[in-house]
């Protein structure tokens, strides 16, 4: 069995992981301050490269999932089994409305919505209240409970935090590997889409992920980011390793707008990728010493 993510995730990285894991230098903790569905981290931890993570989200819900998960997750199982998480248009708007201050319940609230909300889509308002419509699927599989306990395995790797990207600079020491997955920029004022909290992520703050990303550079830490392929994302990363990469799109009102679509990985290491087949090794090498 394997961890794997346990929500749907606009914008979430199974589609590209091939290419992000295609290509690693080796690292000692990781860090991933946009967290999301955790696609990135589950594979490195499947593979046996995270002896130590760091993982932060500004969506604090998402975040107190992820910690009872890692501290609970039996008793959100006992709670996810309930009837009252039911795959039905009543029972959806019930629980959407409610306000919950219980992590257990919390967390099992957030997984239920995640599931059964229109194409699986985290929105708020601008007053932070989850507003995304019934799915109106006509099978929903609530939970996975092998995947839950698998990924409360990989989370005791790991420490957790409901913070803005900048965290990082917190933790992050030489060696150290980040991967940002920030919100995309938009291709387009009308695909513009950064709902997942009550704080838009606009310009100025993708400029503030690429001083972000620098920094870490300057400290020697190896760090990768993806995001939509833009002039002003081209601008950026200029002066790091950018590759170009397709994947179909996560949202899109009209069902012939859900084409593939060119994405950026940028790495600030350049002529020392290693394989990661050959990374793996070197772990299982050092683990027998």
């Amino acid at each position: 069995m394997r961890a794997r993510p346990f929500i749907k995730w606009a914008g979430g990285k199974r589609q590209i992981l091939k290419h992000l894991t295609g290509s690693l230098v080796k690292f000692k903790d990781y860090h991933e301050p946009f967290l999301g569905g955790g696609s990135l981290f589950f594979e490195l931890h499947n593979r046996n490269l995270v002896s130590r993570a760091y993982l932060y989200d500004y969506n604090s819900d998402l975040i107190n999932t992820y910690n009872v998960i890692k501290s609970n997750v039996t008793e959100l199982i006992v709670e996810l089994k309930k009837p009252v998480y039911k795959n039905e248009k009543e029972a959806y708007y019930d629980i959407r409305s409610l306000e919950v201050e219980e992590a257990i319940n919390k967390a099992a609230r957030f997984i239920y919505l995640n599931k059964t909300a229109y194409n699986g889509l985290y929105r708020v308002n601008s007053k932070g209240k989850f507003n995304t419509p019934f799915g109106k699927y006509n099978k929903m599989k609530l939970f996975d409970q092998e995947t839950l306990i698998m990924d409360n395995k990989a989370l005791q790797k790991a420490e957790l935090f409901a913070s803005d990207f900048t965290e990082v600079l917190k933790h992050a020491r030489k060696d150290d590997l980040i991967y940002f997955d920030p919100p995309y920029q938009p291709l387009s004022r009308t695909s513009n889409f950064t709902g997942y909290t009550n704080k838009s992520f606009g310009e100025n703050d993708q400029i503030r992920l690429a001083e972000t990303f620098k920094t870490l550079v300057n400290r020697r830490c190896h760090v990768m980011l993806s995001n939509s392929k833009t002039k002003l994302i081209s601008e950026l990363y200029s002066n790091f390793n950018i590759e170009e990469v397709y994947a179909n799109r996560a949202i899109n009102s009209k069902g012939n707008g859900r084409g593939k679509i060119a994405e950026l990985i940028v790495r600030s290491w350049k002529n020392k990728q290693v394989p990661l087949f050959r990374v793996q090794k070197q772990v299982v090498s050092e683990i027998k010493q």
